[in-house]
């Protein structure tokens, strides 16, 4: 034999066949983005892998960045990128960002029937309008950083850090925004891969810039917000190219960068009320926010811990919901509403299982991983305190990101908005005004997540039960 198996050229083609069908790719190499044909649960394993791979390297990013700040700038620091500031960001720059799920939608459903020239167009429409949008907020960010972090009662020890952070933060929002909506169109027609290595290329080059700037170079808080704007700049450029030099329906051309009232409209129909429940989520968590704050820097810098190790739950999580998003939008586009009620049934299989797993195995690394994180035993203890009131009980939160992710791609954008409003975001301000005023302490803080997940679930599987969001799918735009 003169060489392996894989190294003939036969054994090099049946390796490539092997590696394209496991991909959904054709021989000529082009990703398979259609998600209405094959087996519903493969399709949407192999659709929801790239996102949940990403969104795990986002958070492996976000965990070594809060390594780096913690040990080699401070607590105070820490809590000045993670406290206040961080609610700011999730706040506005948040709401931005989910109304890029309305363009998504819009998309999936057109590119699911077929139409090549609606692609295009819808495609260029939204990457305008957020790039636009990114422009206004970014100058409202840096005229208005000081006055929300005061708002918030901010502590004083931590204020300066942060208003410095977040007007460099902000810069890069434009840059944040057309990223977020070009990722999202790309995952719209069925192509999670492409996004998922462009944010690898992004966070690793974060994490270098972070040493750089911030260990060898030692600007501090500057260095660590300078390495993020920069490294968003790449991902988007990444992302702006496969777009432009694309070959399929989606492909972008300078020409379509305009804004089209149709577009317009329906983008911001579904889009906008994703936007209030992300901002309503935020006003939640800011009011929390206020009472972590009054409990102490060593709570404010655990509070900001604790997304950095749980944080790959919700990264997973809002992936899955993002897979279900896209997948039930194209089959919905394209009619097939058997395989919408099929993905509901695996999906949340799906979801429940690996909750369960990634609970467990975040609860058997913490402590560990703490240590890796931060130094300060102070923090080390009051994190690991507040995870055992979170992470056993994220099984609660699996029907309300698997329902509303199908309800999201099947266009029923205001009702679920509604329940989450009311079961999460009010209930959780009702809580911190009557139950946390009362006792004033972690775990009164800490339960008002789990109370409000189990209310909310329960409720969303109520209403998604009686079946009339199904009648309410086509929002496919006619000429």
């Amino acid at each position: 034999m003169n060489g392996t198996f894989a190294e003939t050229g036969t054994g090099r083609q049946k390796l490539k066949e092997r590696i394209a069908h496991l991909f959904h790719r054709d021989h000529k190499g082009l990703p398979k983005k259609d998600l209405t044909t094959g087996v519903v649960w493969k399709r949407l394993l192999v659709f929801f892998l790239p996102i949940a791979a990403g969104t795990c390297i986002q958070q492996l990013y976000n965990a070594v960045d809060g390594m780096i700040v913690g040990r080699f700038v401070g607590t105070r620091a820490l809590a000045a990128v993670g406290g206040s500031s961080a609610q700011i960001i999730n706040l506005l720059i948040g709401f931005f960002v989910a109304i890029t799920s309305g363009a998504s939608v819009v998309i999936a459903q057109v590119y699911g029937a077929g139409r090549e020239k609606d692609v295009q167009n819808a495609a260029g429409n939204a990457i305008t309008v957020f790039a636009l949008m990114g422009v206004v907020l970014m100058g409202f960010g840096l005229a208005a950083s000081p006055g929300m972090l005061s708002l918030l009662k901010t502590p004083a020890d931590t204020l300066a850090d942060a208003v410095l952070y977040l007007r460099i933060y902000f810069i890069g929002v434009p840059f944040v925004l057309v990223l977020n909506m070009e990722s999202n169109m790309l995952r719209a027609v069925g192509d999670s891969l492409s996004p998922f290595l462009f944010m690898v290329a992004g966070c690793l080059t974060n994490i270098v810039l972070d040493v750089v700037f911030v260990v060898v170079c030692r600007w501090g808080i500057a260095g660590v917000a300078i390495a993020t704007v920069l490294s968003q700049v790449l991902n988007m450029a990444l992302l702006t190219g496969k777009l432009l030099t694309a070959k399929e329906a989606y492909r972008l051309s300078f020409r379509q960068l305009r804004l089209k009232g149709m577009y317009l409209v329906n983008m911001m129909r579904l889009g906008v009320p994703s936007g209030l429940q992300s901002s309503m989520y935020a006003v939640s968590n800011m009011i929390i926010q206020v009472g972590v704050n009054t409990l102490g820097t060593v709570v404010v810098a655990s509070w900001a811990m604790t997304s950095k190790t749980d944080g790959i739950y919700w990264a997973v999580s809002n992936a899955m919901g993002a897979a279900i998003t896209s997948f039930v939008g194209q089959n919905l586009g394209a009619g097939k509403t058997d395989r919408v009620k099929t993905c509901v049934r695996q999906g949340m299989l799906m979801a429940l299982g690996i909750t369960v797993g990634l609970s467990t195995l975040i609860m058997l690394c913490a402590k560990p991983l703490l240590h890796i994180l931060t130094n300060d035993p102070a923090v080390i203890d009051t994190t690991y305190e507040m995870m055992t009131y979170f992470v056993p009980f994220y099984f609660t939160w699996t029907a309300i990101e698997v329902l509303s992710g199908v309800l999201r791609g099947a266009g029923d954008a205001i009702r679920p908005v509604i329940i989450i409003g009311i079961g999460i975001c009010l209930f959780r301000i009702i809580w911190i005004l009557t139950v946390f005023a009362a006792f004033r302490s972690l775990p009164a803080l800490c339960l008002c997540y789990t109370a409000s997940w189990t209310v909310t679930s329960a409720v969303m599987i109520l209403y998604f039960r009686k079946g009339s969001w199904l009648k309410r799918h086509s929002m496919v735009m006619t000429k």
